[in-house]
């Protein structure tokens, strides 16, 4: 989907009239303090401190917000809650959200408002308490529900039928109606039920992984993931029972659906940082919803169903809810993460034959390869071998700050395992950007007084001072004669470069590393001649990527034709991800970066996971390379 037809879509939601039946929930976050605690004279126990709390929508309330909150015309919520103290509370966040309540009922017996209370300490979430465990639902009520429904489907697009709740609205009796109700209306109906798919015929389903292998009567491991082969064999079965579309959510795998047409995929979206994945199944069924009721294809709906859960899982603690203008900050330029069972499992790789080299995608035999783009860093030099070691340790003391010694060891392990995993998911960007990361993480962890915090500037020159101070000593060695440029390059690195530019390609080098280091340390190595010039690397500008700005470049000079006409070598994701989706050629190099040479398998997963369409441990068999790129060397 482009920008264009993703915005003309959201354009055309706002048109759309949905109707949501089933089990509304409340979620509450309750902050607990223990400074505020005391000893009960009751009890003797020590209480247990609420310092805030704050309420939002869950269940088929979350979806029926995410529907209203990407700008659905008209959103109507048919419910039931208790008479007790959550109901008007459920109401009140309905109705503030623009969402109609005439549909919800009020029972006054065996019905407690379902609510899931989430107690958080010290940024953790506690053991849950919930309401609406032993919930019955009166007869009367569900006949209530569905005439009020029934009434309705002439002023609605479409209707959601959500299900979640062992002791919910979804009776034997409910269930029946609502089914009849699917087969005589000509209102599409889109299901999302834990328990119940095979009871709605005539409606499309959307359900996730696990509970489309169960519904096939396959067993799975608990923690094991979903194959994309059972996924796929599960969607076939399915609509072979069914006959109607289906949209199979994976999770960090994205969508995968099955209609008339045949199969289709949504690959699933690469997200730096922390992730909350409460209620992601409920923002991809209304962006699935919203785009079916605006008379979309299932592809597009399964497209906008996975931005709008893209968005959601980046709010912590809370059930959140995705806008349009958030919705069109990442559908715009996603990213995405491509052949995630390749990356994860390399037993199924192809290899040339003879070689170390890993072939995905061939490079179609109508290219002629014009320009190529060497990321510096990882995939030239090593000069910066090891800059996570200094990254790291700086993150985690600016984190603690002066609790840095004294903290308890399993804080300690919690901000190192958060940095970990920070650097690993922002590996290949700005330096200037993974530090406004730091600010956020140093912020969330609240060990250093807000007056203390640095900016991203601040902390940079931090890293900047202990990075410099290891590359000026490797480059005395160089400058000395104890070492050579051969012992701060990868292996077989500097002959392909030569050889390519023997062969008139033009030659492009890019770098997250500051554009003055990156132009410094080139002619150190004695490769920046070979560049002519085109040499780009970070500016300081967080909103200005260098390996974009070169791509644009080569589109300004040789035009956007030129870039089908590009390879990219690069160790990062960024560089592949951006010639991808500029329909270049990515070749992905995975080095051992102390060795200088052989594999990282990690590198590797990271870089099929961004796109590339070929993956290398080194250059040390570069004269292949060129041949599967049709340079004569």
């Amino acid at each position: 989907m482009t920008a264009v037809e993703l915005q003309t879509l959201l354009q055309d939601i706002h048109r759309v009239r949905i109707a949501v039946i089933g089990d509304f929930c409340l979620d509450a976050y309750w902050d607990l303090d223990r400074s505020l605690s005391e000893i009960s004279i009751e009890t003797g126990l020590a209480t247990r401190a609420v310092r805030s709390q704050r309420y939002s929508l869950g269940g088929a309330g979350n979806v029926a917000n995410n529907l209203t909150a990407m700008g659905v015309g008209r959103v109507r919520a048919f419910a039931v809650v208790g008479d007790d103290p959550f109901g008007p509370e459920m109401l009140r966040l309905l109705e503030a959200a623009g969402i109609e309540t005439s549909g919800v009922a009020v029972q006054g017996s065996d019905w407690s408002t379902p609510v899931y209370i989430k107690p958080i300490e010290s940024d953790r979430e506690q053991g849950r308490i919930d309401f609406g465990g032993a919930n019955r639902l009166d007869a009367s009520t569900g006949k209530h529900l569905i005439r009020n429904l029934e009434e309705s489907l002439d002023e609605l697009d479409l209707v959601i039928i959500n299900q979640q709740l062992p002791h919910g609205v979804h009776t034997d009796e409910l269930r029946e109606e609502l089914a009849s109700l699917v087969r005589r209306s000509s209102t599409p109906f889109v299901v999302d039920s834990r328990s119940f798919s095979d009871s709605f015929d005539g409606a499309f389903r959307k359900l996730n992984d696990r509970e489309a292998l169960r519904l096939c009567s396959v067993s799975w491991a608990k923690d094991a993931p979903i194959t994309r082969e059972a996924a796929v064999s599960a969607a076939r079965m399915l609509v072979e029972r069914w006959q109607k579309p289906v949209f199979i959510t994976r999770g960090a795998r994205g969508i995968l659906g099955h209609d008339a047409t045949g199969l289709f995929e949504v690959p699933g979206l690469q997200t730096i940082g922390r992730i909350d994945t409460v209620g992601a199944g409920d923002s991809a069924l209304a962006g699935i919803a919203a785009a079916l009721a605006a008379g979309r294809g299932c592809e597009e709906a399964a497209t906008l169903g996975n931005f709008t859960a893209g968005v959601t899982i980046r709010k912590l603690y809370i059930t959140g809810t995705a806008s349009q203008q958030e919705i069109l900050s990442l559908g715009t330029d996603p990213d995405y993460v491509f052949r995630p069972e390749l990356a994860e499992d390399p037993r199924s790789s192809r290899h040339l034959e003879s070689g170390d080299i890993e072939i995905i995608t061939e490079l179609p035999s109508d290219r002629r390869v014009r320009s190529v783009i060497f990321d510096f860093d990882g995939t030239v030099s090593t000069l910066r071998e090891g800059w996570e070691r200094i990254m790291a340790p700086l993150m985690i003391r600016s984190v603690l700050g002066s609790t840095w010694e004294s903290a308890p060891e399993d804080l300690h392990r919690v901000v190192a395992e958060r940095v970990r995993q920070y650097i690993d998911a922002t590996t290949g960007v700005q330096t200037i950007v993974q530090m406004q990361g730091l600010v956020e993480m140093v912020r969330e962890f609240g060990c250093v007084p807000e007056p203390e915090i640095k900016d991203e500037r601040g902390y940079k020159a931090d890293y900047d001072k202990e990075l410099a101070a290891m590359v000026g000593a490797r480059v005395a060695l160089l400058e000395s004669g104890e070492m050579d440029v051969d012992d701060f390059t990868i292996k077989g690195v500097l002959p392909i470069i030569e050889a390519l530019y023997q062969a008139g390609v033009q030659l492009f080098l890019a770098s997250g590393t500051d554009h003055s280091d990156v132009e410094r340390e080139s002619e150190v190595l004695g490769v920046a001649r070979f560049f002519e010039g085109r040499i780009v690397g970070s500016i300081g500008d967080p909103k200005v990527e260098a390996k974009k700005a070169v791509l644009r470049e080569i589109a300004n000079q040789l035009g956007e034709d030129a870039l089908r006409d590009l390879v990219t070598f690069g160790d990062g994701p960024v560089e592949i991800r951006e010639t991808k989706k500029r329909s270049g050629y990515a070749i992905g190099v995975a080095t051992d970066e102390p060795r200088r040479f052989g594999w990282n398998m990690a590198k590797r997963s990271r870089l099929i996971r961004a796109g590339s369409d070929l993956v290398i441990p080194d250059f040390l068999q570069w004269k292949k390379v060129l041949d599967l790129m049709g340079v004569r060397a």
